[in-house]
C-alpha cells in the first residue's frame, strides 16, 4: 500500500512540474487578466459608443418584465441588453484568440521554412567529400564507356 501511494506522488509531482502545466497556468492568470481588460473595453468604451449611435440607449438597463410584481411576489425581468454586451464581449475575446493564433502560426511556419533552408544549406565535410567522390566515380564511368563504345 506505502508504495502505491509513493508511485502516485511521484507521478503527480512529475504530472504538476511538467512544462505544459506551468504554461498552462500561466495562460489561465494572463487570460483572466485579459478577460478583465476585453470586459471592460465592451463595457466601458464600445457599448456606450454604439449607445450614442441608437440614439442613447444604454444596454445595461435594457430588460423586458415578464410578470409584473403582484400580490407581493417580486417581477420578473429579462435583462437581454447585459446578454447583449457578454455577446460582444465573446465575440471581441474570440476575435483576438483568433488573431494571435494567425500570428503564432504564421511565426512558427516562417521558424519552419529557416531551419529547412539551413538544412539544405549546410551539408557536413563528409557529406561534401562524398559526393566529390560520387560525381568523380560517374565521370570515370561515362568515360569508360565512352572510350569502350569508341574501340
Amino acid at each position: 500500500m506505502k508504495t502505491k501511494g509513493k508511485k502516485f506522488i511521484n507521478e503527480f509531482k512529475e504530472f504538476a512540474m511538467k512544462g505544459n502545466i506551468i504554461d498552462l497556468a500561466v495562460g489561465v492568470v494572463i487570460g483572466g487578466a485579459f478577460n478583465k481588460i476585453v470586459s471592460s473595453l465592451v463595457k466601458d468604451i464600445i457599448m456606450p459608443s454604439i449607445g450614442v449611435l441608437t440614439g442613447g440607449v444604454n444596454f445595461e438597463h435594457l430588460s423586458f418584465v415578464l410578470k409584473p410584481a403582484i400580490d407581493g411576489k417580486p417581477e420578473v425581468i429579462l435583462t437581454y441588453g447585459i446578454f447583449i454586451q457578454n455577446v460582444v464581449d465573446f465575440l471581441i475575446i474570440a476575435l483576438s484568440i483568433f488573431v494571435m493564433i494567425k500570428v503564432i502560426n504564421k511565426m512558427n511556419r516562417q521558424k519552419e521554412e529557416v531551419k529547412k533552408e539551413e538544412e539544405t544549406v549546410k551539408i557536413s565535410k563528409e557529406e561534401e567529400l562524398l559526393t566529390q567522390i560520387r560525381d568523380l566515380l560517374a565521370k570515370q564511368n561515362n568515360s569508360d564507356n565512352t572510350s569502350t563504345e569508341t574501340k
